[in-house]
C-alpha cells in the first residue's frame, strides 16, 4: 500500500509502503530496532505484551522473547517501508495479546468494555519524524485489523495541543494524528493521555 503524508503545506505523496510483521519480514524489523539502541532502552517493543518482569530483563532477552511472538503468530505490527528500508511501525494486537497500556489504573476506573484490538506502540525511526511515517502505520495497521475480521479499536495518543513534545517520546502517537485518521474521542485516562476508537467493517464484508 503507497500511503499519502500530511505535512504542513497539504498532501503529498510519499513512497511508503506498510507490510504486516511477520516471519518474512523480521529481519528488517529487527535492523530498525537495532539501529535505534533496541528503541527505548532496549525495549524491543515489549513492554505492552508482557503482565509482568520477567527475571532476564536485557535487551537481548527481549529481542528472543519478541522474536519467538512473531514466530508463532502472537505479535502483530504493520511495518512502514521507504524502499526497502524498514523505518517505523505501529504494534496492534487484541487485548489478551497486548494486556499492558500506560494510565491503565485510570483506564480500569472507567470499568471498560475491552476492544477488539488495541493499537499500542508507534515508532519512526531517525530521520523520518515528523515525515509522516506514524500516519502511514497507523493507516496500515487499521488496513490489517480489516483483513483479521475488523471491530472496535482502541488506541491511547497523547493531546499535544498547546504544549511541546518530542516526537521521539509520543509512543502512543498524538491526539491530532489519530483524529486526522477517523478515530473519536471516548474519554481522558490522564491529564493528557485521551482513549480514542474506531470500529472498522471486515475487509470481507465489503
Amino acid at each position: 500500500m503507497l500511503s499519502y503524508s500530511i505535512l504542513p503545506w497539504g498532501w503529498q505523496l510519499r513512497k511508503y509502503e506498510t507490510k504486516a510483521l511477520s516471519v518474512g519480514t523480521w529481519p528488517e524489523f529487527a535492523r530498525l530496532v537495532d539501529a535505534n539502541n533496541g528503541v527505548w532502552g532496549g525495549c524491543w517493543c515489549m513492554w505492552y505484551h508482557a503482565t509482568a518482569g520477567s527475571a532476564d530483563d536485557s535487551p537481548a532477552s527481549k529481542r528472543k522473547a519478541k522474536e519467538c511472538l512473531v514466530r508463532e503468530g502472537r505479535a502483530h505490527a504493520s511495518l512502514v517501508f521507504d524502499g526497502t528500508d524498514c523505518v517505523g511501525w505501529c504494534q496492534f494486537g487484541p487485548p489478551e495479546e497486548l494486556p499492558r497500556i500506560h494510565n491503565q489504573r485510570a483506564y480500569l476506573a472507567t470499568d471498560p468494555t475491552l476492544p477488539d484490538w488495541r493499537i499500542t506502540c508507534i515508532f519512526a525511526g531517525k530521520g523520518y519524524r515528523g515525515k509522516g511515517v506514524t500516519a502511514a502505520a497507523i493507516e496500515g495497521a487499521v488496513e490489517q485489523i480489516e483483513k483479521l475480521g475488523g471491530g472496535r479499536i482502541e488506541a491511547y495518543p497523547d493531546n499535544t495541543e498547546g504544549r511541546k513534545a518530542s516526537p521521539a517520546f509520543l509512543f502512543n502517537g498524538a491526539l491530532s494524528t489519530f483524529e486526522r485518521l477517523g478515530f473519536k474521542r471516548s474519554r481522558p485516562i490522564g491529564k493528557h493521555k485521551w482513549v480514542v476508537t474506531r470500529t472498522v467493517r471486515n475487509a470481507r464484508d465489503r
